[in-house]
């Protein structure tokens, strides 16, 4: 992304700026890399949480959108969009109930990893007449939600399966733990024991009579080694979408599939080595990065870093021979895109130099 500082002076700042040039050459590309590996796309909307990219997405050859919680899957269900994965347990009947709502606008799949959900879910079903679709989540390394791949986890969906209105059709996990890979070498290896547990504990369930169609997988970082992995028919990827400074740092991706950058204001010089921007932890997000020091470094200088955030304040490192005076703009990338995502309203849509759309976000705050 190419800032004209007197093109983005009249600009208030702090601004979210997405190269759309950029967004789009990473929606092509992901799509590419499912439909080569003869895999089904189902992204995560809990990065962008924005109808418009969510249809893009779509557009592009996704067979649906993956969600965090039933509240995106009802702002998604409310554009038109109907074909959705809640990747996370439903637990409650006020929840139940707004599932129950859903259903009726858009097929959903439910992702569970407990007995007690699947009852749930189950009762639910029955009472409505049609059988509740589920992915079972298993652990594979993030220690996260899901029983351990193989038998323990074949010995739940042996007892979900003895349920009635609901059907196991599938077995997901997600690969988060590649945040914390160093190398290529081991980030493949990170993609093969995310899918290889899945295929495990199908096998042994194919062996009880129990068919399993799915194997659903997610992480960005692992979704890049697709086409070397056997026996997975589906990737949720979600960070692809904008990139960010972790998936940078373990060379998941390149600089030009950043998208996502914070653009901030200089208000003050206090003391050598320092300069004070007006984006704090409100703007960045607390996130940090094992791989890098700070919470979000200067494009093309990643030696200028913000080193320390107050809740709208973000205090710089400058190495010896750099200065910025007051009123100067920078451009920052951040650690993490989803959670700068749900921090702001909008973000600013940027084409060769031009504001050309606001990416509402949309589900912002959706978190029940």
């Amino acid at each position: 992304m190419s800032i004209n500082h007197n093109q983005w002076s009249a600009m208030e700042t702090p601004a979210i700026l997405i190269d759309l040039n950029i967004l789009d050459s990473n929606l092509q590309h992901t799509a590419e890399l499912a439909r080569n590996a003869g895999v089904k796309l189902r992204p995560h909307f809990k990065t962008h949480k924005n109808v418009w990219i969510a249809k893009e997405q779509l557009r592009h050859g996704a067979c649906g959108i993956t969600v965090a919680k039933l509240g995106e899957a009802e702002v998604l269900a409310e554009a038109g969009i109907d074909d959705l994965l809640i990747a996370f347990p439903i637990i409650g009947s006020a929840k139940l109930a707004r599932l129950a709502k859903l259903m009726k606008l858009a097929k959903v799949i439910v992702s569970i990893d407990s007995l007690q959900a699947a009852q749930g879910l189950s009762e639910l079903g029955s009472s409505n007449g049609q059988k509740i679709k589920l992915y079972v989540d298993v652990n594979t390394g993030l220690n996260r939600c899901g029983k351990e791949p193989g038998e323990e986890t074949a010995a739940l969906v042996k007892e979900i399966a003895m349920l009635k209105g609901v059907e196991v059709i599938g077995l997901m996990t997600h690969g988060g733990y590649a945040y914390g890979k160093k190398t290529q070498a081991e980030l493949l290896s990170a993609a093969q024991t995310e899918a290889a547990g899945l295929v495990e504990t199908k096998l042994l369930l194919e062996q009880a009579g129990i068919p399993i169609s799915e194997i659903s997988v997610g992480s960005t970082p692992t979704s890049k080694f697709i086409s070397q992995i056997k026996g997975v028919t589906e990737i949720r990827p979600g960070a692809y979408v904008y990139g960010d400074g972790s998936q940078l740092s373990i060379g998941a991706i390149v600089p030009e599939e950043c998208a996502m950058h914070i653009l901030a204001t200089v208000v003050s010089v206090p003391r050598a080595g320092t300069a004070i921007i007006d984006a704090g932890s409100k703007t960045f997000s607390s996130d940090s990065n094992a791989h890098r020091i700070g919470y979000g470094t200067l494009r093309g200088h990643p030696e200028v870093y913000v080193e320390r955030l107050s809740e709208e304040h973000g205090i710089l490192h400058l190495p010896e021979g750099i200065s910025y005076e007051i009123g100067d703009t920078l451009l920052f990338l951040p650690n993490h895109c989803c959670t700068v995502s749900n921090l702001h309203n909008e973000l600013q849509g940027i084409r060769q130099d031009r504001l050309e759309r606001i990416l509402t976000v949309d589900a912002r705050g959706k978190i029940r």
